[in-house]
């Protein structure tokens, strides 16, 4: 494997944990207890807060802050300036941090430009947030969620693509069905 890439204008504090082959863009600040997985990419003008977690492959896209509180497991896609939050009700005058919310993106997650997560949800397995929605719940694995606030609007496969009637991944060929309201691979 090959060492990670720090750009010379990015900020890494003592302490931050960077996992091998991952990049990292000009003017990105990476805190002292954060935990970088490998093979990530951060892309320019990034934050990733104390005590973040982002597992491995995971891509950060231009202006992005991951605050503490935020944990993203594998292959999760982080599109170009979209919010996560971590307090439900901040005010400038109030100190909130012990009031900090857990937000969970699980693996394959894909959050689109300009997306708002407000904090204290789990994203499930591969859903797909489009761009500009804001999420305000829980979402299902494979769920397509749109809008503001966000509403499932479909289901996509691991591959990312709107799935039809039919269910069969039109990239893939994967076949998919419903169990009690939740998307699930279909069994061979």
């Amino acid at each position: 494997m090959e060492k990670s890439f720090i750009h010379e204008s990015a900020i890494v504090d003592s302490g931050a944990q960077i996992g091998e082959n991952t990049r990292i863009w000009h003017f990105s600040h990476i805190m002292g207890s954060a935990k970088i997985g490998e093979s990530c990419v951060l892309g320019q003008n990034v934050f990733v807060g104390n005590n973040v977690v982002l597992g491995n492959n995971v891509k950060v896209q231009n202006n992005v802050s991951v605050y503490e509180g935020v944990i993203c497991e594998d292959d999760v896609f982080l599109g170009p300036s979209m919010v996560f939050t971590n307090v439900i009700n901040p005010r400038s005058a109030v100190n909130r941090k012990n009031e900090f919310k857990t937000t969970l993106v699980k693996k394959g997650v894909t959050i689109g430009a300009n997306a708002t997560i407000v904090c204290g949800v789990m994203l499930g397995e591969y859903c797909f947030i489009g761009a500009g929605a804001v999420i305000t719940k829980n979402v299902k694995p494979y769920a397509l969620m749109v809008g503001v606030p966000a509403r499932q609007k479909g289901w996509v496969s691991r591959a990312g693509a709107i799935l039809k009637e039919d269910l069969i991944c039109p990239e893939t060929g994967e076949e998919y069905e419903i169990i009690n309201d939740f998307l699930k691979i279909k069994a061979k």
